[in-house]
C-alpha cells in the first residue's frame, strides 16, 4: 500500500517581504500540485524568512487574509500547505514562531514553536506545539527547527503514533552534520520517517544549508536536495519502501 506524495519545499526567500514570498509559496503549491502532493512543509518563518528583528512588525494573525490565496490553492489542489509565519497572539507582547496549516476542505490550524533557539527569547515567545495530522491515513508530527534538538520532542511525536515526522528548519552550513545526525538517529530510534525542510537560500544572516532530506524509519538517507536553491523533495512510501526525488521549482 503507498503512502500519500509528501513535499518539502526547500524556498530561497526575500527578507521580511511577504508579498514576494507569498507568490513563491503560490508557485511551489502549484508545481507540487501538479506533481500529486497532499502534503507540503515550508521552512521555519517561510513566509517572512527567518529576520527575528522584523518579526514584530511582520506578525500576522492566525486569520490573516495574507493566507487566503494559500487556503484556496490547498483546495483546489486537494492538498494540506503547511507554512511558516511569525504570529501575533492577542495577550502577548512577542509574536511566535507558527507553523499555519492549511487544509484543502477550507479549514486552518496552527502549530507553535516549543522550544526557541538562545536568543530568540529577545523576539519570540514560545508555544505548546500542535496535534498530529492526518493525510490520507498517514500520521504526520509537525517540528520547528529547535524543537528536534529536544530529543523528548520527536520521543513524544513517536509515542503519539506519528510515522513521518516534518520538520521545517533553518539549518545553516555549520550545522548541518550535527543536526542531520540527530535526525536520521531519531528516524531509527524511534522507526518512523524523518522530512526536512530548510530554507534554500540566506536569511536573517544565515547561510542556510539547503539540503532537505528523507530519512526512512531505517534511519537511511533516502535522498537529499542537491545542494541550495528552490527545490522540491518529492516522497512517497510503497511497498518496498520510500522512494524520493529532487525537483528544481522551474522544472
Amino acid at each position: 500500500m503507498s503512502s500519500p506524495v509528501l513535499v518539502a519545499a526547500q524556498c530561497a526567500v526575500q527578507a521580511g517581504d511577504l508579498v514576494a514570498n507569498l507568490a513563491l509559496h503560490l508557485d511551489f503549491m502549484r508545481r507540487a500540485g501538479e506533481l500529486g502532493a497532499r502534503l507540503i512543509i515550508f521552512p521555519e518563518l517561510s513566509l517572512s524568512g527567518y529576520e527575528p528583528a522584523l518579526a514584530g512588525a511582520l506578525a500576522q494573525p492566525a486569520d490573516s487574509p495574507l493566507l487566503e490565496p494559500l487556503c484556496s490553492l490547498a483546495m483546489t489542489a486537494g492538498m494540506t500547505a503547511v507554512v511558516g509565519l511569525p504570529l501575533r497572539v492577542p495577550g502577548r507582547d512577542k509574536p511566535q514562531i507558527a507553523a499555519c496549516i492549511l487544509h484543502p476542505d477550507g479549514s486552518r490550524a496552527i502549530y507553535i514553536k516549543q522550544h526557541l533557539h538562545a536568543g530568540e527569547e529577545q523576539f519570540f515567545s514560545a508555544g505548546q506545539g500542535g496535534e498530529l495530522l492526518l493525510v490520507e491515513g498517514t500520521s504526520v508530527a509537525l517540528s520547528v527547527c529547535a524543537d528536534f534538538a529536544h530529543a523528548e520532542h520527536p520521543a513524544e511525536a513517536a509515542e503519539r503514533g506519528a510515522q513521518v515526522y516534518a520538520a521545517s528548519v533553518l539549518i545553516g552550513e555549520g550545522g548541518y552534520p550535527h543536526d542531520s545526525s540527530l535526525l536520521q538517529g531519531y528516524a531509527q530510534r524511534h522507526g518512523m520517517a524523518v522530512l526536512v525542510a530548510n530554507h534554500g537560500g540566506p536569511t536573517g544572516g544565515w547561510a542556510a544549508a539547503g539540503r532537505s532530506a528523507l530519512w526512512d524509519e531505517q534511519g537511511r538517507c533516502v535522498a537529499s536536495t542537491l545542494g541550495v536553491g528552490n527545490r522540491l523533495l518529492v516522497v512517497s512510501r510503497h511497498l518496498h519502501g520510500w522512494q524520493a526525488r529532487d525537483v528544481a521549482l522551474s522544472a
